[in-house]
């Protein structure tokens, strides 16, 4: 490889236990345009990065996703891979994620770290939450991806050009995959060894707070690719809520002729916007439908093109 090929990314946040391992072992199989992107370690992160032979950029901001997003615009290279640089990913697997795209069969080749999940890699927590979040993932998108969440990617640059990101922490991954999935890109999964971490690193990703911010991304970017489910969903809870509404009023009606006029009233408001939700879908879903097929057929003209 050369460097004006591939470009291995690496965010890092207080990694100094593992960056300069990882770096090196990059750099023994030739690889050379390495940039990390640090969001303000207060460790030798950055100095050890340095050391070992990589470009080493302060990030502007602050969070994952903003720290991604700035590196893109800076990384020219045709191929990019990412990679964490807290050790817990291999350098040595690579060639698995570079293949597919370095062959054109892929845009994004996403590593599956529940291919090869060593022990103590992840708790169960976090394990049971992974799963939970691929779960949700497949059920919204009807894609068969195992792992939504790695932090193992590689992607071809025209690729990286098509996503729209916008996420600033660690959603970036999600909103990755899930515009991925509309914008129509050729995604591959490959199995990869995932590793426990390097003593003395700490996660920074916490497991209730930030998996409750993925499923949020998951579903609000649902509104653009399966309307029909997102509004589906709402129009549901509102019908159920208006449904068992109306149940207590009749019961109550029934039983000691009690009126609830202003409670009677709203079963019917929260049933008939359930209603109104549900066609909205139907509606939403048939233009996405067509949004999509419109966008594959502009891909495809320009991969002719090309």
């Amino acid at each position: 490889m050369t460097d004006h090929q591939v470009c291995i990314l690496i965010p890092t946040l207080n990694e100094e236990d593992a960056i300069a391992e990882v770096i090196d072992e990059f750099r023994k199989m030739g690889f050379d345009d390495i940039l990390v992107i640090d969001g303000h370690s207060r460790d030798r992160t950055c100095e050890l990065a340095r050391a070992a032979g990589a470009r080493v950029i302060v990030q502007s901001g602050h969070g994952k996703g903003q720290a991604l997003k700035e590196a893109f615009d800076l990384i020219e290279a045709e191929f990019i891979v990412m990679i964490d640089g807290d050790g817990t990913y291999l350098p040595g697997e690579v060639g698995l994620l570079l293949d597919p795209v370095l062959a054109g069969k892929a845009d994004h080749v996403m590593g599956n770290r529940f291919g090869n999940l060593q022990e103590g890699a992840l708790t169960r927590l976090n394990s049971a939450g992974n799963r939970l979040i691929n779960f949700f993932f497949r059920l919204i998108y009807d894609v068969p991806l195992n792992d939504i969440l790695t932090g193992y990617r590689a992607f071809t640059r025209p690729g990286i050009d098509r996503l729209d990101l916008t996420m600033e922490g660690f959603e970036i991954e999600t909103e990755m995959t899930v515009d991925s999935v509309k914008k129509g890109l050729s995604i591959t999964e490959v199995p990869i060894t995932y590793r426990a971490r390097t003593t003395g690193t700490k996660t920074k990703l916490n497991p209730l707070m930030d998996g409750a911010r993925i499923i949020a991304t998951i579903y609000r970017m649902a509104k653009t690719h399966n309307p029909l489910f997102y509004f589906g969903l709402m129009g549901s809870l509102f019908g159920a809520a208006g449904f068992l509404l109306g149940l207590y009023v009749a019961s109550e009606w029934l039983a000691t002729r009690t009126e609830h006029i202003p409670l009677t009233i709203l079963t019917a408001l929260l049933i008939i916007v359930g209603f109104q939700l549900f066609f909205m879908g139907i509606l939403g879903d048939a233009v996405a439908s067509m949004h999509r097929e419109v966008l594959r057929e502009i891909y495809r003209s320009q991969k002719k093109e090309k």
